[in-house]
């Protein structure tokens, strides 16, 4: 201790006989080097500490999920015209199709349509058609619409082989029906007949599309070609992707023309405030000049 005494006043001296920054300089090292350790060090830890100490200003709170394009679904049996019914249904009963229930028409619908072609002795041509539909909502939980829709594409994708009635099960990504589809086919053995199925499941935005067609030759009539059946199921999978978004298209601008009109009576109120005030004005004149 007495031995430093010296050192530090030389260091001192030093400071006053140079320049001004170079002194500063020469002061810092002597707070650094010669007892001056724990100032330095103290600025220091407040320095990481401060740097260590959470950001009150940022939020905890999770992104937004992104809201989803549809808010409506169009009537199950209204996605498919009369003459795509009479292609693939064959004497359709009821040709307008049966709905299933449903408590929420625009969560949830379905249409199912069945007929026969009787060709008498040489048998009859049976086909069965459905069409499910189901839109999802974004949820800060379950994620946006899309995903949610994403998600029940493969499941509904899988269903057919889950049920363990599928023969000869074939699947393959399908182009031009909603944002992405799947196509399933598949033969079923009853005691009626060989039917052959197709289903497509296809995702529309936030909305999903589940279209199943069947058919079999009974009664001795031939099976019906796989091929043709495949071909008929995607043209009306098209056509009924195309009427959801349709039916949201024609929602919104219902929606556009219900706000024009809720403000249109206002503007016509002031219209004929303003007329029945002038009308004041003139009668007030008239009673003046009398």
């Amino acid at each position: 201790m007495h031995r430093s005494a010296p050192r530090i006043t030389r260091i001192l001296a030093a400071c006053a006989a140079v320049p001004v920054m170079l002194a500063a300089a020469g002061c810092s090292l002597l707070s650094s080097d010669d007892g001056g350790s724990g100032n330095g060090d103290g600025k220091k830890d407040s320095g990481a500490q401060s740097s260590a100490a959470p950001d009150s200003s940022a939020s905890n709170e999770a992104p937004a999920v992104k809201e989803g394009a549809f808010k409506v679904l169009p009537e199950a049996c209204e996605t498919l015209a009369g003459k795509t019914i009479d292609a693939l249904v064959p004497e359709a009963d009821p040709k307008s199709g049966k709905s299933g229930q449903s408590d929420n028409i625009n969560k949830r619908a379905r249409c199912t349509w069945n007929g026969a072609d009787h060709k008498g002795t040489k048998g009859s041509q049976y086909r069965w058609l459905a069409v499910s539909l189901q839109r999802f909502d974004s949820h800060q939980t379950f994620g946006s619409g899309d995903d949610q829709a994403k998600a029940q594409l493969a499941k509904k994708a899988a269903e057919p082989e889950a049920g363990g009635e599928a023969k000869n099960l074939k699947s393959k990504p399908l182009k031009g029906v909603g944002d992405e589809a799947v196509l399933l086919t598949f033969d079923v053995k009853k005691k009626e007949g060989d039917f052959k199925d197709q289903r497509i499941v296809a995702r529309v935005e936030n909305a999903l599309l589940v279209l199943d067609y069947s058919g079999a030759g009974l009664a001795g009539a031939k099976t019906p070609d796989a091929a043709e059946m495949t071909k008929d199921a995607t043209s009306a999978a098209e056509e009924a992707a195309a009427s959801i978004a349709a039916a949201n298209e024609a929602a919104d601008a219902d929606a556009k023309d219900d706000d024009k009109s809720s403000k249109k009576p206002a503007a016509d109120d002031a219209d004929d405030d303003a007329e029945d005030g002038e009308k004041d004005s003139k009668k007030d004149d008239a009673k003046a000049d009398q």
